[in-house]
């Protein structure tokens, strides 16, 4: 692949639509799960008063919902990441796929 195709390639419309919406999708995700678990710290560092209360009445504290809640949340979200990429981002990538396969395969561009 020479450096013309290269080019192409990467000024492709379609090429340029499935990076930017997988790396804006990736980004939202990240940046909701740092979001929570930078607050989770917070709360450990300034309230931990609050983490040690008790939940139920019993010997549950709020640390340990909030604690697996932060370990599902990611678990979650890497569901609707694999489902948003598998149902709207793969048929775009398959386009995308399409056009940069039909630019490789060009002889004397």
């Amino acid at each position: 692949m020479d450096e013309a195709q290269v080019e192409r390639i990467l000024q492709n419309p379609k090429f340029k639509e499935m990076v930017s919406r997988k790396s804006r999708l990736s980004w939202t995700l990240t940046i909701i799960m740092l979001i929570v678990y930078v607050g989770f710290m917070l709360l450990v560092g300034y309230n931990k008063e609050f983490l040690m209360s008790s939940f139920s009445g019993g010997i549950t504290t709020w640390g340990m919902p909030l604690g697996l809640g932060i370990i599902v949340l990611s678990f979650i979200l890497c569901g609707v990441y694999s489902y948003i990429a598998n149902n709207k981002l793969d048929a775009l990538n398959e386009e995308a796929m399409r056009e940069v396969e039909a630019i490789t395969h060009e002889k004397g561009q």
